[in-house]
């Protein structure tokens, strides 16, 4: 069984293998899976392969956007090397192992041209389907999210809006090229 897990983890390509768990917790192989792909979108490695482990039809939510469906969750995925220079964890914890899954992350972000750091702090709420498929991710900056009509419209916009600005590849051959060119800016 663990052969088995490690060419799915390596199949995926998953870097962040080492899962920190609370005391008490105990994730299983999917669960730990589902948080080492999750952890390395929070990183800025998005891959096709990542979001093959996602539904379709799931949703990504923080305090800036609310995107539903692949097409935008993917975009804000794969907008965060677009627009930061590095990203880098700098410390993360599953608290919970039920579902949702519930994660502490500390987060270090630079914004590309201005080299501005930003640490942000979350609780990151992962919702699998029965599948085991990603249903729902919630980056829930010092776990709060804004709960209005108003910024919920705000968020989708701004979900749509990088959806159409952000370019999401559409082939394996395509994704490889993209992730070759972060590496070279890296």
């Amino acid at each position: 069984m663990a052969a088995q897990n490690q060419s799915i983890w390596d199949l995926v390509d998953v870097k962040n293998k080492d899962i920190n768990e609370a005391a008490g917790v105990s994730l299983n192989a999917r669960q730990k899976l589902a948080v080492g792909s999750v952890l390395d979108l929070f990183e800025g490695h998005p891959s096709l392969k990542h979001l093959a482990l996602w539904n379709p039809k799931g949703t990504f939510q923080d305090p800036i956007a609310l995107a539903e469906g692949y097409d935008r969750f993917a975009a804000q995925w794969y907008g965060l090397p677009a627009l930061f220079d590095h990203i880098a964890i700098q410390s993360h914890k599953v608290t919970d192992g039920g579902n949702p899954i519930f994660l502490e992350l500390s987060n270090k972000y630079v914004l590309k041209g201005i080299k501005k750091e930003q640490l942000i702090h979350s609780v990151v709420r992962i919702n699998l389907a029965l599948d085991g498929r990603i249903d729902a991710v919630e980056d829930r900056w010092n776990d709060k999210l804004p709960n209005n009509s108003v910024s919920e419209v705000l968020r989708k916009l701004s979900a749509s809006i990088t959806s159409n600005l952000i370019k999401v590849p559409s082939t394996e051959e395509e994704d490889n090229l993209m992730k070759a060119e972060r590496r070279q800016q890296e």
